[in-house]
């Protein structure tokens, strides 16, 4: 499953490049046409870094729920119920592309942000610490996405349904500390799970806006994810497939 999930890559290459490219865009956008930050102490760039890291693990979900409701639609998941495999292989398959461009896609940003002048000071114990906790980020999101695209059930409405992740990237401290902000919109701010995951990265990056204590709550949110909507979907799929 995970195979055929990348073998759509040969044959789109162009969403690949642009899933790639996007958050690269926005990162030169925020960090030097926007630029500045309200509430930041320290170099915009070191709080900048992580946050657009773990807002790219909220972003680009619409590819895999565009290919689960497609297979569901033209009757590929028929024929592989016929074969001995698992309800939720061909989900799982797929999540496993999907981290997998992920990750590549976590190498490109910071390659690029190393070129802009970034570096971590967390040492190299901090460092895969906090790309271990963005992936876990990333998997619990997928796995969201997943389900609310066998919510939708067609391709066409998967775009509607994608514009619920927004409000999850942007009410967040990717850009700007809560501080800064107004005290309810801080409150919900701190309380998104993508901010304590922003947090958690800064304080294993060892930059500006890091607070320790937060890496067991960048933890504790994606598990709890996980164990609602994993279960979900694999069910709903199921379902669905009958």
């Amino acid at each position: 499953m995970t195979r055929r999930e990348l073998a759509r890559w040969g044959r789109q290459p162009v969403a690949v490049v642009v899933n790639l490219v996007f958050p690269v865009m926005l990162l030169l956008m925020f960090g030097y046409l926007v630029g500045g930050g309200r509430g930041i102490g320290g170099d915009y760039l070191d709080y900048l870094v992580p946050g657009m890291l773990a807002l790219t693990m909220a972003f680009g979900l619409e590819g895999t729920m565009v290919a689960v409701t497609q297979d569901l639609n033209k009757g590929v998941v028929d024929r592989f119920r016929s074969m001995p495999m698992a309800n939720g292989a061909v989900l799982v398959g797929r999540s496993a592309a999907d981290m997998l461009q992920s990750a590549i896609g976590l190498v490109v940003l910071l390659t690029v942000a190393a070129a802009l002048g970034w570096r971590t000071d967390g040492g190299p114990a901090g460092f895969l610490g906090a790309v271990g906790l963005l992936l876990l980020f990333r998997f619990a999101m997928l796995w969201i996405g997943i389900h609310l695209a066998l919510v939708a059930g067609k391709p066409e409405l998967v775009q509607a349904v994608q514009i619920l992740v927004w409000p999850v990237g942007f009410l967040s401290n990717a850009f700007a500390a809560p501080e800064s902000m107004p005290g309810w919109l801080g409150t919900v701010v701190q309380w998104n799970p993508m901010s304590q995951t922003a947090t958690a990265v800064r304080d294993l990056f060892g930059g500006p806006g890091g607070e320790p204590g937060h890496v067991w709550a960048a933890v504790a949110w994606p598990l709890a994810l996980l164990a609602v909507f994993f279960p979900l979907a694999v069910r709903r799929f199921a379902r669905l497939s009958r």
